[in-house]
């Protein structure tokens, strides 16, 4: 554990009103998107194509992620009090990175796929069997574990006010102090690099169906929105927090006083917020993914839907209202 004589702390009373129900929400809708889409990428896609491939890790990775937030909610729910001790506080900031890293690793990939299919439809990358795609997924998997392993290093603790905060990211009370310049860098770099990727691959994808004349065909038009979809999501999730941590190196730069740095650290941590939202917005991606993919979920919500329909004409019946009537008069036995 670490004293807060070398870094910036503050307390977590500004966070606890509102950030504990925004990740709370995340969770609750994520788990359940992601869910019906592993459920559905498993039970009901098949045969499988080298983007369901990159679409189902992706998922998998949103789901790790989210089953870690909870202790990031008990964490804001305390007022930024860390009960889990050291080993665990790597743990969960690692599963955090890591599943997160995956996720941008995985929406790059699915936006590089589709850009070989528009744009390169000729070219040997399309075609990579199901069996290749897995390999190729195993390596990203690994890429991203080898990029956030650091967090496992070292501990992440640090004592305040008779509290643990278990954070990846402290503002450093020296520049002297700052031994944090690779895991900055890899935070900037896993978001800058692949944004560029996916912002390339969509210009592509668009000049080129425009080019040949294919823009206002729906299928181009479902590919085009795709495309769009992924860079919006990249855009909304990862861009603020790396602005809020670009503006505290900058703001570093010429001032050494904590207190000058409490607002942006706050912003710092609701923006990091924001990139779980990109585990709830995923399901969109898939949505807008396949035809078959839509075509299932509309199934599967459809009879969800007929069961609730059935439920409450049972109950609207005579016997639905004789055994609801008897069962009113039971409760005021």
């Amino acid at each position: 554990m670490k004293n807060n004589s070398t870094v910036c702390l503050f307390d977590g009373q500004t966070l606890t009103p509102f950030l504990p129900t925004f990740l709370i929400l995340e969770t609750v809708v994520g788990v359940m998107g992601n869910g019906l889409a592993l459920w559905i990428f498993c039970f009901c896609l098949k045969p499988w194509k080298t983007s369901t491939v990159f679409l189902f890790n992706l998922a998998l990775a949103d789901f790790l992620l989210l089953g870690a937030l909870p202790f990031r909610i008990s964490y804001y729910l305390r007022s930024k009090h860390w009960g889990f001790g050291d080993a665990f506080c790597r743990v969960n900031l690692f599963m955090l990175a890591m599943n997160r890293t995956g996720s941008i690793f995985f929406l790059t990939a699915v936006a590089l796929d589709r850009y070989f299919k528009v744009v390169h439809p000729h070219s040997r990358v399309n075609a990579m069997s199901v069996c290749n795609a897995a390999w190729a997924a195993c390596a990203l998997w690994v890429l991203a574990i080898c990029v956030t392993a650091q967090l496992l290093q070292n501990s992440h603790l640090f004592f305040f006010d008779n509290t643990v905060h278990c954070d990846s990211f402290a503002i450093p009370v020296e520049p002297s102090m700052d031994n944090t310049s690779w895991h900055n860098a890899v935070f900037l770099l896993e978001f800058a690099l692949p944004l560029g990727i996916v912002l390339y691959c969509s210009f592509c994808v668009v000049w080129q169906l425009r080019v040949r004349e294919l823009d206002k065909q729906a299928k181009i038009k479902q590919a085009v929105r795709f495309i769009g979809v992924v860079v919006i999501m990249f855009i909304i999730c990862f861009l603020p927090s790396n602005v809020t941590r670009m503006a505290i190196w900058i703001k570093k730069a010429v001032r050494n006083d904590c207190d000058d740095f409490k607002q942006l650290d706050n912003a710092f941590y609701v923006t990091i917020s924001f990139t779980y939202l990109n585990s709830v917005l995923d399901p969109v991606v898939y949505y807008f993914s396949s035809p078959t993919f839509r075509r299932i979920y509309k199934k599967v919500m459809g009879s969800v839907r007929r069961k609730e329909e059935n439920v409450e004409g049972d109950e609207m019946s005579p016997q639905g209202i004789r055994e609801t009537t008897y069962s009113q008069s039971l409760d005021k036995l």
